[in-house]
């Protein structure tokens, strides 16, 4: 298999779990909202709907290949910045794992932050 080959589908792997939690907190804003009060964020129901359109917007951005460095590298500092906020419990098994969890996945979209997208990608049908 290709390199590039193999790009599109770390794309396309990647970018599934923000296309689906973006959508997901679309659909419910109210409780988004609800759960980052909870946990102490500003604004609760701005930072919902900025999360929520990062997560769909980006993880598109990244599954079609268009401004894919761009779109890593704010899935990456999110990914770090919500097991910090969310997921910082180690005194809970799952709350680690989930920690762990964001970790791995910001490690990932720098990884595709540096590389870019590949030649299978919106952004090089342009060129």
């Amino acid at each position: 298999m290709s390199q590039n080959t193999l790009v599109l589908i770390g794309r396309i792997l990647i970018s599934v779990i923000f296309i689906t939690s973006g959508f997901s907190k679309l659909t419910n804003i109210g409780g988004t909202a609800g759960y980052f009060g909870s946990v102490g964020l500003p604004l609760p129901l701005v930072t919902a709907w900025i999360v929520a359109l990062l997560e769909l917007l980006g993880g598109l951005a990244i599954l079609v290949g268009f401004q894919t460095r761009i779109a890593a590298l704010l899935l990456a500092l999110f990914s770090v910045a919500s097991a910090l906020v969310a997921h910082f419990d180690f005194g809970d098994q799952m709350q680690s794992i989930q920690f762990m969890k964001n970790l791995a996945i910001a490690g990932g979209l720098l990884i595709l932050t540096a590389s870019g997208s590949g030649t299978l990608a919106v952004e090089r049908a342009k060129a």
